[in-house]
């Protein structure tokens, strides 16, 4: 295990996209946290916060099978160099728009509908370029160190971003948008973390891989279809993470707001313990998952299983707790099981699809998740005043039993051996 490690980051190709990427993650975070605060602070309106939101998340969920097609024809290094760099300008130019105090709301729609547009190219090409940079060996224990890294600036970069916004506010000013400065601050950073890194990136060097050939982008994205279609495996794990994020994710976004408002004490600052907690749990998992590379009960696909029937047994009792800690001691481990599936299941994934197709594939995968989100919240929103809280989450809980059961019985889930590289 240390000697993979250490061979990991001696690698040259490793440590620029580690360094780049975990200041481009904390970068993302910062715009995360002041995009919504300067939108309600030009708007006052919830409404049209969730409308810039949608202007760009809609677009990168519609594009992103055309970006995962661009990323195989052009690779992802390429691609992903260019969109860093239109993010990096996109974002500064909301930067200074705020410092000087000329922004309008109608330029905040137009920037969201930008970032989206590239995020959807940016999505496949940052999925695919690790086996094209590291031999397959390394490729579980960079993942989980990267993804140990995302989550770890999930949980900082908020509190850097809000603290900076807070730190350089001035009370009582007349200003045309409140705490310009650390807003502009914030954007600035995120700009100068994408020029960076698309710096770093440039410096890696991919290996040498084939191309698709010039045909149209759809007849691509066909292909890509048709490929993880007739992969029984492949088309398996999707089918089956389609259901857990439609009958587990939807309950985790609308119904623990809820929760938190209605049987704990601490009311948004329990949610935030539990969100922090969830987090804490799942970069415990995704930096196990890196360390612990092979260890399984049996199979990938029966580890799988097991991981996710536990969580469905932590999920029965979830609407019943009355205490900030019982809800951090359910979902720490809900987090931690989460992210050692998505550390395992990412390296599988990456190996077993051919290099040519990688970009398409998992753009796919992406795909599902963005079209299951909102649809899941809608369905958990409606089943919530149906059902009601404890009822919802004992339902999800049962639910995630009966799809593990069914991938048991029905699938060749637990036949699903860590894949060799494709």
């Amino acid at each position: 295990m240390t000697t993979t490690r250490h061979k990991l980051f001696a690698n040259a190709n490793f440590r620029w996209l580690l360094g780049g990427g975990l200041l481009s993650m904390l970068g993302d975070q910062f715009t995360l946290i002041a995009l919504p605060w300067l939108v309600l602070q030009l708007s006052g309106d919830a409404l049209v916060l969730g409308t810039v939101l949608a202007v760009m998340g809609v677009p990168r969920a519609v594009f992103i099978l055309v970006g995962g097609a661009i990323v195989d024809r052009y690779s992802p290094q390429r691609v992903l160099l260019l969109t860093k760099l239109i993010n990096g300008a996109l974002v500064g130019l909301l930067a200074l728009l705020v410092w000087s105090a000329t922004l309008q709301l109608w330029m905040v729609y137009g920037l969201a509908l930008g970032i989206g547009l590239a995020t959807a190219f940016s999505y496949p090409a940052g999925s695919s370029i690790l086996p094209q940079a590291l031999p397959a060996e390394a490729l579980q224990a960079a993942n989980g160190t990267l993804m140990a890294l995302r989550q770890l600036s999930v949980l900082l970069g908020p509190a850097l971003a809000g603290g900076l916004i807070m730190l350089l506010a001035e009370p009582g000013a007349q200003q045309h948008i409140k705490d310009a400065r650390g807003l502009a601050l914030a954007f600035g950073f995120d700009a100068l973390s994408f020029v960076i890194s698309a710096w770093t990136l440039a410096q890696v060097r991919l290996q040498a891989q084939a191309r698709p050939g010039t045909g149209s982008v759809l007849a691509a994205i066909a292909e890509a279809l048709r490929f993880c279609w007739r992969d029984v495996e492949l088309r398996t794990l999707c089918l089956y993470f389609a259901a857990i994020g439609f009958f587990v994710g939807g309950p985790i976004q609308v119904a623990l707001p809820v929760l938190a408002q209605t049987q704990l004490a601490g009311g948004a600052g329990s949610l935030g313990l539990l969100l922090a907690g969830h987090g804490a749990g799942a970069l415990l998992g995704m930096a196990l998952s890196g360390l612990f590379k092979g260890k399984r009960l049996g199979t990938l696909g029966g580890t799988v299983l097991a991981i996710d029937a536990l969580a469905g047994l932590a999920f029965l009792p979830f609407g019943h707790i009355h205490a900030t800690w019982q809800g951090l001691a359910l979902l720490l481990p809900l987090g931690a099981m989460g992210g050692f599936v998505q550390v395992a299941v990412y390296s599988w994934m990456q190996q077993r699809i051919p290099p040519a197709m990688l970009g398409r594939a998992m753009s796919l995968f992406m795909f599902i998740f963005m079209g299951i989100t909102p649809l899941a919240a809608a369905a958990a929103g409606a089943a919530l005043q149906l059902l009601g809280l404890a009822a919802l989450f004992s339902a999800s809980g049962l639910a995630l039993l009966l799809i593990v059961a069914l991938g048991l019985a029905c699938t060749p889930m637990r036949r699903i051996q860590d894949a060799q590289p494709a």
